[in-house]
């Protein structure tokens, strides 16, 4: 049997359906996370649609989702990467600046479009909002960069979002992500009478309120039954019912080096500062980029009120110990903290990262 290239999965594992593709071509299966036993997971016709857009935060889960589509039989030509800037393409603050990068070398090496978006300013305006409406949205386009939004009431934040599982209270989520993605879509004329799906990486082990997500339903900007400006928009999360050794096993299928910060043992790539982070993440952070955790710590002084709500950053890094993956390997930590270009994602000596089955804490 001829060695698959890099970007391309072994041929024995070509299909995360396994044999009983053959009897239910459209309904893939996979392993259980806990018993072993093989459970039946709902694919939409992926030949159905017209624009199969892929959220990637750069992320372990976004990736996985990626292989799944192709090893599931997406059209390519329909396949189409988005990234939100959480930072709002300025200097970095809560985002890791190597995830940039990364994302792009991601398009590159899949020769798929990548079209990013950010809220004007990105997480640290939208914190520092006083008497001000949230800032506009820009999203780029195969038309061209467009900007949207930015008139709405005036309003005042200066604070951090809380750790919570509502988007309200949590509302890093929604001003940098969630709203971010909804208005790009809805901004596009080339959506509209057309069939798109929107695909993301929420997983139902990683929290009891991401199990109760469906695995499919109508997205939010969904006008299907609209009597103008029509736009068919699904949302599906592939990987919903899989483990984290299941996607692990996937970035492994194809080749792909896992984004820098898994290496020296964070367990999630959502931002470097994430307002979920624990005790080991944020030594981690103080250990490594002193001057952001310092500029943190004034923040939660400027405002009266922390990140946690029953302790300080001070004292929450004080009860942890930065990962040992990131001690011993200095000069990897700090091309975490680097903007320039990765070279490429694919390799062909691929190594589970140091922060594979952690504890770091994550969106409830």
């Amino acid at each position: 049997m001829r060695r698959p290239e890099l970007g391309q999965p072994a041929r024995q594992a070509a299909s995360p359906a396994g044999r009983s593709d053959r009897q239910c071509p459209d309904v893939p299966v996979c392993q259980d996370r806990c018993s072993g036993e093989q459970v039946r997971v709902m694919t939409p016709d992926l030949t159905s649609y017209d624009s199969i857009i892929v959220a990637v935060s750069g992320g372990k889960d976004g990736l996985a989702c990626l292989f799944a589509l192709l090893e599931a039989g997406a059209p390519k030509g329909c396949l189409e990467l988005w990234h939100h800037e959480v930072d709002g393409q300025g200097p970095s603050f809560m985002d890791w600046p190597s995830t940039s990068p990364y994302v792009s070398a991601l398009a590159r090496g899949f020769g798929l479009p990548l079209y990013r978006s950010w809220r004007e300013g990105g997480f640290e305006r939208e914190m520092l909002r006083h008497a001000a409406p949230t800032a506009p949205v820009l999203f780029e386009s195969p038309d061209g960069l467009i900007r949207t939004g930015g008139q709405g009431p005036n309003g005042t934040r200066l604070r951090f979002p809380q750790v919570s599982a509502s988007l309200t209270t949590r509302w890093c989520s929604s001003v940098t992500k969630i709203d971010v993605a909804d208005r790009s879509l809805r901004g596009q004329e080339r959506f509209l009478n057309r069939r798109t799906l929107f695909v993301t990486g929420e997983r139902a082990e990683e929290s009891p309120n991401r199990a109760r997500y469906a695995a499919f339903e109508p997205h939010r900007t969904d006008t299907r039954h609209g009597t103008r400006r029509r736009r068919h928009v699904d949302h599906w999360r592939p990987v919903h019912q899989w483990s984290e050794t299941q996607v692990c096993d996937s970035l492994k299928r194809w080749n792909v080096m896992p984004a820098l910060p898994y290496r020296i043992g964070f367990s999630r790539l959502s931002c470097a500062t994430c307002i979920f982070g624990d005790a080991r993440q944020f030594a981690t952070i103080r250990w490594l980029d002193p001057a952001r955790f310092e500029r943190l710590v004034q923040y939660e002084q400027q405002f009266g009120c922390t990140i946690k709500r029953t302790v300080s950053l001070e004292q929450l890094a004080e009860q942890g110990r930065p990962y040992e993956a990131a001690l011993s390997a200095p000069d990897l930590a700090r091309a975490c903290l680097s903007s320039q270009p990765i070279p490429a994602v694919l390799t062909p000596a691929w190594e589970l990262p140091a922060g594979a089955f952690g504890q770091g804490a994550g969106p409830t």
